[in-house]
């Protein structure tokens, strides 16, 4: 007999991180402009990113801390 494997766990999803709560408003970070709301883009150091669309937007130079 073989031994059953062991089932993976999944990360669970972390979009509740790209919400902020200040005072009485939701603030959201950028979503894709092609892809629409709710599909986020992922910040880099140097760029944000859509994963879906592939979209890429650069940070100015001032934006990026150095």
């Amino acid at each position: 007999m073989t031994k059953a494997k062991k089932a993976k766990n999944k990360v669970p999803s972390k979009r509740w991180k790209k919400y902020k709560v200040s005072g009485d408003k939701i603030e959201r970070q950028p979503s894709c402009p092609k892809c629409g709301p709710g599909i986020f883009l992922a910040q880099h150091k140097d760029r944000m990113y859509c994963g879906r669309c592939h979209y890429v937007e650069m940070k100015k130079q001032k934006e990026r801390g150095a």
